[in-house]
């Protein structure tokens, strides 16, 4: 599992609620991770930023403290982010792996679009021509 965007991660809720095996905790975990993931591409955490307290983000995602500490911990595997024991949890200074999490998500968002049109049936020779006249609008 790696991260997907927030509202890919929304389309994929929407199917697993139609199968048996949906799982609300899973999908809060992602979303969220998701989320702050979307943040960091964006720019609105800085490289070294300290992030929110595992309780502050809790709080405010109402969500349990578990499942915010467990986002930070997948994030530090990852390289993403840096907990310091006794300060915090902080974004990495590792440009390259912000770059690295920013081409990854990319990658995600569009292999979920050209997925989504193979299943409608568009060749893949549409799918660009259909790209570029869009970006040209």
């Amino acid at each position: 599992m790696f991260f997907i965007a927030g509202w890919l991660v929304d389309r994929k809720v929407e199917v697993q609620l139609m199968g048996n095996g949906f799982n609300a905790s899973q999908w809060i975990y992602q979303r969220l991770m998701a989320r702050l993931c979307q943040q960091i591409v964006r720019g609105e955490l800085k490289p070294g930023e300290k992030l929110p307290s595992v309780q502050e983000m809790a709080a405010q995602a109402g969500v349990s403290s578990n499942t915010i500490q467990r986002i930070y911990r997948r994030m530090e595997r990852m390289g993403i982010v840096e907990i310091r024991r006794g300060q915090g949890s902080f974004l990495t200074e590792n440009t390259e792996e912000l770059e690295r999490l920013h081409v990854q998500l990319r990658i995600e968002c569009i292999g979920e679009f050209v997925k989504d049109m193979k299943e409608m049936g568009v060749s893949p020779f549409k799918i660009i021509e259909d790209i570029e006249k869009y970006l040209k609008q």
